[in-house]
């Protein structure tokens, strides 16, 4: 009875080294998102596009997609070649506003709401800042995204307008 209990005790103290040289061995798995097909560069990407893929962790390089929401909706900056690992940069928010188009920028302020036309020096998705060009007074103004060929000016225009008042 006591050699049972002693062969027992012994189990339980080893079984935390014996699953650490598991995963020193790589037996662990990962699963990753992966293309299912190539996806050529500016396709928006949808859930049909991607498949999972399990992949021996010790072979993950660091920031590796893993779920598809993180992909879903977004557009690929380059050529996603199928069976690859996806990384975060290698897709952005889909363009809404091009270089060299024109874009209606709007602000409103408490009793005013502006609308004007520009010109976008800068591309960007929804919620990113672009840079639009006044083609009256040519100057440049940080603008944020908020729809196709639409921005918003910012914080930093009604700063500009509040100096301009005293």
């Amino acid at each position: 009875m006591i050699g049972r209990a002693l062969i027992i005790a012994l189990c339980v103290l080893a079984l935390p080294l014996f699953a650490n040289m598991a995963l020193a061995a790589g037996v662990a798995d990962m699963r990753i998102v992966v293309p299912s097909h190539s996806i050529p560069r500016g396709t928006t990407i949808s859930d049909s596009d991607l498949s999972y893929q399990t992949v021996a962790a010790d072979s993950v390089q660091a920031g590796i997609v893993t779920s598809m929401n993180d992909l879903d909706g977004m557009e690929a900056r380059r050529m996603l070649r199928a069976g690859e690992p996806v990384r975060p940069d290698d897709v952005r928010k889909p363009i809404l506003v091009t270089k060299g188009s024109t874009v209606t920028m709007n602000f409103s302020a408490p009793g005013i709401t502006l609308s004007a036309t520009g010109k976008a020096m800068s591309e960007g998705g929804m919620g990113e800042t672009v840079t639009i060009l006044n083609p009256i007074s040519y100057r440049q103004i940080s603008c944020t995204v908020i729809g196709a060929g639409t921005v918003r000016a910012g914080e930093a225009l009604s700063t500009q307008i509040a100096s301009l008042q005293k």
